[in-house]
Parts: structure tokens; sequence; C-alpha cells
């Protein structure tokens, strides 16, 4: 029959393993949601300059045409 100090070793192994466990899946969902927050910031960078290459024009000439007509 098991006595208590012969389970104390199992028990402090299974709490130290989980606790280690539980801290590196917070670290590693950390690194996850930094990943994920960088993908979209450059997404969003991309989106902004290819909206400005497409229709930078467009408004530069659009902008001429209204200060042009203010001066007048």
């Amino acid at each position: 029959m098991a006595t208590v100090e012969e389970t104390t070793p199992l028990s402090t192994y299974l709490q130290t393993f989980s606790a280690l466990f539980v801290r590196l899946q917070t670290r590693s969902e950390r690194g996850a949601a930094l990943l994920e927050y960088a993908l979209l910031v450059s997404l969003i960078a991309v989106v902004c300059i290819a909206s400005v290459s497409y229709f930078g024009q467009s408004i530069s000439y659009q902008a001429s045409e209204i200060g042009s007509a203010i001066n007048n």
C-alpha cells in the first residue's frame, strides 16, 4: 500500500509538469497572436499602398480642380 511519502514526488512532478506545460502554451499563443497582428498590419499597409497608387492621380487631379475653383 502506498504511503503519503511515496506519492508526494509523483504529485510534485505532475504539478511541475502541468505548470510548465501551461507556461509554454501561453508563450506559443502569445507568439502566434503577435504573428497574426504583424500579418494583419502588413496586409493593411499593402492595401493602403495599392489604393494610393491606383487612386493617386485621380485624387490629385480632383484636388487641383477644387483648388483652382477656390482661387477663382
